[in-house]
């Protein structure tokens, strides 16, 4: 292979090895990243969908390159509110995966989500202004008897809800465990399209994992069991599957509690179907955690308890099989690549060496 390149002198972007050549990044992923790196100040507030247009990168082919840099760090997005109130998901990319505390820390930095106080305000929020009509009322009229408003209509009974309901709007305040069980159910998605659920669906079903939780099932484990062993028929109410799912699975309580509550009672503590609808919560992204892998440091995504990625896990796996195949012929492994570099041959790996060493095996109980 010939190879001829000239240096830049202008207009050139810095791109690390760690990303040109990395194992887990597609080609899109790896252009979009480095266009966004060169990017100047002025183009920096467009979304990565638009660069990603202008690049030809669309659809499913930029979901999958969005979907990789996130999973490896380089591509964070958080929601924020900003100015009245309105919702706003900022985009964080570096060229250099970041965990997820980092990212907050950059985010904290910018000032991302802080949004200004009332006092900055122009008007400031409270301040007081002059009367625009008459300085004193008619004799015949009275303050608070002269209003175009109707007087308010008190709730019907079905509205207040009956005794111990939630009035429609409140909202509701979850605990830590509670939160942490509507955080897996909901992140069921990512496991399988089939078990999607809605907020709402979620509620009905926090009691539930709740009661799982507190007999001692860890969030992984019980992530594991709702996303497993799914009808080959498919699931035809991700609701009502989980919720049968949650009854008949149940674990048993710990000795000298309370016996599990019923899922009819469960179903009074839900809120009522005729709560707003509340802004889509934001998928689940398992956080990153750096391998104990050989080789050069990197992370990846944790969904339960890993220590190594994937292809260290399957890298590891392959050795073990050498390992035990290799005992089984009688071969050392150790001792062949020896003599391979003796001889002057570079060994391919453990691959050929195990194929040439069992071919002559195979050739000596032939004779």
């Amino acid at each position: 292979m010939l190879w001829h390149a000239i240096a830049p002198v202008r207009r050139y972007t810095k791109a690390s090895h760690d990303v040109v050549r990395h194992p887990r990044l597609c080609s899109d992923a790896k252009i979009l990243l480095l266009y966004v790196q060169g990017l100047p100040d002025d183009e920096t507030h467009l979304a990565l969908s638009e660069h990603g247009l202008k690049l030809g990168i669309k659809g499913r082919a930029f979901q999958r390159a969005k979907e990789q840099l996130v999973v490896n760090g380089f591509v964070h997005e958080r929601r924020a509110a900003g100015e009245r109130g309105l919702w706003a998901t900022h985009q964080l990319v570096s060229n250099v995966p970041l965990t997820d505390a980092d990212a907050l820390a950059v985010w904290r930095g910018a000032g991302v989500g802080a949004g200004d106080s009332p006092s900055v305000q122009f008007p400031t929020v409270g301040e007081p202004s002059p009367r625009s009509v008459g300085h004193q009322l008619p004799v015949d009229e009275e303050l608070g008897k002269n209003s175009s408003r109707p007087p308010t209509e008190a709730p019907s009974q079905g509205e207040a809800g009956g005794e111990g309901g939630a009035v429609a709007g409140e909202v509701v305040e979850l605990s830590a465990q509670e939160a942490e069980a509507e955080r897996v159910l909901l992140s069921l998605r990512n496991s399988d399209r089939q078990l999607r659920l809605g907020v709402l669906e979620a509620r009905r079903l926090v009691g539930l994992a709740v009661e799982w939780l507190r007999r001692g099932v860890s969030a992984g484990e019980l992530r594991r069991v709702l996303s497993s062993g799914l009808p080959r028929d498919g699931v035809r109410s991700a609701v009502g599957f989980l919720g049968h799912r949650l009854v008949q699975k149940m674990p048993e309580a710990p000795e000298g509690e309370k016996p599990p509550v019923g899922a009819e009672a469960r179903a009074e503590e839900a809120p009522p179907s005729d709560l707003p609808a509340a802004p889509p919560a934001p998928p689940y992204v398992p956080p990153l955690v750096t391998c104990q892998g050989p080789g050069n440091e990197h992370v990846f995504r944790a969904y339960s308890e890993e220590t190594e990625c994937p292809d260290c896990q399957q890298a590891a796996a392959y050795a073990r099989w050498a390992e035990r195949r290799a005992a089984d012929l009688g071969i050392d492994l150790a001792e062949d690549a020896a003599k391979a570099v003796e001889a002057g041959r570079d060994p391919d790996g453990w691959r050929s060496r195990l194929a040439a060493a069992a071919a002559a095996a195979g050739g000596g109980d032939e004779q």
